[in-house]
């Protein structure tokens, strides 16, 4: 599990370098979304995924990997607006922001940390196709959750699938970067 740690952290390492460049460029322009906005975003992405999976041509030259950190970030974006909450305009400097991406980046990797450790890296078996799956699944579930305005009877909370698709995204990253 130790190369699992490492690789984890060099592939949050990554997405958190372009969450900074761009909110160098954009400054926190997404603090303005809500979070089926956001969902929305993350769905749109892993759709590409599951297309660049299943067709063979390309019309855009990006692959798979900046969809995959696309979701790490919106993921990340929306742990953070379910804390603070929605705004009317930009609000958090860079600095601010990084802070709040850093606690919700170790957050999520101690989950991950504690699953794995219980699943025993089963996803080290699993294909990168399985994990774009299961990810657009977390996000119907989403979906539902905030359809039924973030009530849920017996289920995970909306952090959690958020979680889970930042957890997902990443061993797709580490499959990808073998």
């Amino acid at each position: 599990m130790q190369d699992t740690s490492k690789q984890y952290d060099a592939v949050i390492e990554g997405c958190r370098s372009l969450f900074i460049k761009k909110m160098s460029d954009y400054g926190s322009a997404w603090r303005i979304l809500r979070l089926p906005s956001l969902t929305d975003q993350i769905f749109i992405k892993a759709q590409r995924i599951r297309q660049l999976q299943e067709n063979e041509v390309r019309k855009v030259d990006e692959g798979e990997k900046s969809e995959f950190i696309g979701i790490i970030n919106y993921s990340i974006m929306a742990l953070i607006q379910l804390e603070k909450g929605v705004v009317e305009n930009p609000d958090l400097s860079t600095e601010q922001a990084t802070v709040l991406y850093d606690k919700h980046a170790k957050i999520t990797k101690e989950l991950m940390m504690n699953k794995n450790h219980d699943y025993g890296e089963a996803w080290r078996e699993m294909r990168v196709s399985s994990l774009t799956d299961l990810i657009l699944q977390k996000l119907l579930r989403v979906k539902q959750i905030e359809d039924n305005k973030g009530k849920t009877i017996v289920s995970e909370g909306i952090d959690a699938n958020y979680q889970d698709m930042i957890n997902y995204a990443v061993f797709a990253m580490i499959h990808l970067g073998k």
